[in-house]
């Protein structure tokens, strides 16, 4: 039996019942732009981690039969996104996954999601983070934001960087394996900024408007439109305009319904856009 007459990726993340963010986010979000989603679980959130309280459940036992049931299903992936991993073990069993998994076709694209605002999340180890180098050689696409660019390159953390900095950085994680890099959510002020990289010549800097804070799961509506969007034929400046566009819009809406900072943004509301 053949399971592959329909375009497929995989999302390799936590499952956050409330609070829009990681699966909970990539699932609607590729499903809406006609590609079918296959959500592989790191662990279960009830709420994420930026609430006051939550309860949650480790999934690293679980992975590797996971996949191993998905390999005897002969299930192939046009892509494959990998979102917050919270160990080595965990960033262990990925890496084999994209070694099973990668055909060299499909389009592998890592969200190394390891910090902001220039620090490391508290969950994240520098042991962690320099594990994470081992992952990245595995994209096609990165989509760090500028501390984990910093990170992964060992450049000083500046909350504003010129294009000459920028453009350094993606040459050093393009060489660490990635075609493209996409350094995300940029502050300039009035407008966000997502610096684009592509080892053919390609680098430009998109800017978009800039509407209200910063809020859970942004990246994670971004890295899902941009992976779908590709995989769909994008070129990557089309789909990280299209993505920087659906979370204004959404962001918008998201402060006009007065929905609490912690609630993500109210994506459902334009979901019937990405399906045009």
């Amino acid at each position: 039996m053949d399971h592959n007459h329909q375009k497929k990726i995989a999302v390799i993340n936590d499952f956050c019942g409330f609070g829009r963010c990681s699966i909970a986010v990539a699932l609607p979000i590729i499903s809406a732009m006609k590609i079918q989603c296959c959500p592989l679980p790191t662990a279960i959130f009830s709420n994420h981690t930026g609430f006051d309280r939550f309860y949650w459940s480790d999934c690293t036992e679980h992975m590797q039969h996971y996949a191993d049931e998905w390999a005897h299903l002969g299930l192939r992936f046009e892509g494959i996104a990998t979102g917050f991993l919270g160990s080595v073990e965990q960033i262990e069993i990925v890496e084999r996954f994209l070694q099973r998994f990668g055909t060299g076709d499909n389009l592998v694209l890592v969200d190394p999601v390891m910090g902001d605002n220039g620090s490391l999340y508290p969950t994240y180890t520098t042991e962690l983070a320099q594990s994470m180098k081992r992952l990245v050689k595995h994209a096609h696409l990165l989509t760090p934001n500028l501390t984990e660019a910093c990170v992964l390159t060992d450049t000083p953390y500046r909350s504003v960087t010129d294009e000459d900095t920028l453009l350094d950085m993606c040459r050093q994680l393009s060489d660490m394996g990635p075609e493209q890099v996409v350094i995300s959510g940029l502050d300039f002020g009035d407008t966000l900024g997502n610096y684009i990289y592509e080892r053919n010549g390609v680098h430009q800097l998109l800017q978009v408007r800039k509407v209200g804070l910063c809020r859970s799961g942004t990246g994670d509506v971004f890295s899902s439109i941009l992976i779908a969007d590709l995989v769909n034929g994008a070129t990557l400046p089309n789909a990280v305009t299209k993505a920087a566009n659906f979370i204004a819009d959404a962001l918008k809406r998201t402060m006009e319904l007065d929905i609490p900072r912690t609630d993500g943004i109210c994506f459902e509301e334009f979901l019937g856009q990405l399906a045009q």
